[in-house]
């Protein structure tokens, strides 16, 4: 036995020459038709792997950079949304004060007219009390003179006395 030990030793340690020329005939037609069959196959698999993560990897760059476009469009749109928000509320608010301040001027207006109108109709009727109270003066006066005259006029003596003041007064030309 250990004879067939160091046989089988010796032969894996010093291979013959048939041996190895058998194997390395095996080997190459084994890496020929590795090239032929195998190789290229396994390399178009291998560069359409990297050709598919590389694809990925620019996918995933444009989808971020896609991401990033969306943000900041959303972002702006965002601001202008609540810039035209704020200049709306801006533009209310100027109108309400115009509305109020034109309200406030025609109520103004209104009330001085209604001032006026109601100062005339008092200065109306202040003429019209004035011009009766006169017409009341003059036919009280009337009266009163009637009655004076009726009164001076009862005596002869006092006609005739009436007369000649009178005559006098009178200028010829």
């Amino acid at each position: 036995m250990s004879r067939i030990l160091a046989a089988s030793g010796s032969e894996l340690i010093n291979p013959g020459i048939g041996l190895v020329f058998w194997m390395t005939i095996t080997f190459l037609i084994l890496l020929f038709l590795l090239k032929k069959y195998a190789w290229k196959p396994i390399l178009n698999a291998v560069e359409q792997r990297e050709k598919g993560i590389k694809d990925a990897l620019e996918a995933a760059e444009a989808a971020k950079k896609e991401m990033q476009n969306v943000t900041a469009d959303s972002e702006k749109l965002l601001k202008e949304a609540r810039a035209e928000r704020d200049a709306m509320l801006k533009e209310a608010r100027e109108i309400k004060e115009g509305i109020v301040s034109e309200a406030k001027a025609q109520a103004q207006t209104e009330g001085d007219k209604m001032i006026k109108q109601a100062q005339a109709a008092i200065e109306a009727e202040k003429k019209a009390a004035v011009a009766d109270i006169k017409a009341q003066v003059a036919s009280l006066s009337l009266e009163i003179a009637e009655k004076v005259i009726k009164e001076e006029l009862s005596d002869k003596k006092k006609q005739l006395k009436m007369v000649d003041d009178m005559l006098g007064d009178i200028k010829l030309n």
